[in-house]
């Protein structure tokens, strides 16, 4: 399997990135919640908004017409 790394401080891969995006992560900032990438170096912060570009985010698309965002997310423990 060809990885390619899009974090190397903690080891995060393109895959990983996309996975996180299509569970509904549509900033570099969600992506770091998810997963840490972006939040040592900082490096890798534009490959991620490259990877988010402005695709079909279901979030985003709440978002931008002003609709609750986080109103499906459980409340943290």
């Amino acid at each position: 399997m060809n990885r390619v790394f899009v974090c190397s401080c903690f080891g995060v891969t393109e895959e990983q990135v996309k996975s996180h995006a299509e569970a509904g992560a549509c900033t570099p900032r969600q992506i770091a919640s998810a997963c840490k990438a972006g939040t040592d170096c900082g490096g890798c912060v534009r490959r991620i908004q490259a990877l988010l570009g402005r695709g079909a985010c279901p979030r985003r698309q709440l978002a931008d017409q002003g609709g609750p965002v986080l109103a499906d997310f459980p409340e943290a423990a």
